[in-house]
């Protein structure tokens, strides 16, 4: 079996989930499944969408959050078992698909642009 056929094959076998659709600025909830020990028990981690990155099973997202005037952030796989939901809780306004000038900004400069929707 060749290398692609093998990574065709295991692309094929993982489920990936299905979540809302978001993009980079959006204010989103990760709720995602910690395990200590024999516990398990599931925790929030809201914060800004930085960027997508892949596609299909390989895809992954970077969230950023300030946790105590720290940026603090999140690689995440979307093919992650341990993802259980994601919320979005805000539509952000960027025109780039990766805003890493984010992280250098503070206080008022770093807020994004809510969309506003048409009803």
């Amino acid at each position: 079996m060749s290398k692609q056929e093998l990574l065709k094959y295991v692309e094929d076998t993982v489920k990936v989930n299905e979540f809302p659709a978001f993009k980079a600025g959006d204010t989103i909830t990760v709720q995602y499944e910690i395990r200590e020990g024999e516990k398990t028990r599931l925790q929030n981690f809201q914060g800004v969408v930085i960027q997508r990155k892949g596609s299909g099973v390989t895809e992954t997202f970077t969230i950023r959050k300030i946790s105590n005037n720290i940026g603090v952030e999140k690689i995440l796989p979307i093919a992650s078992p341990a993802i259980k939901n994601i919320t979005v809780n805000k539509r952000g306004v960027v025109r780039r698909a990766r805003i890493f000038y984010l992280r250098k900004l503070r206080g008022k400069k770093a807020r994004i642009k809510e969309a506003r929707f048409k009803k």
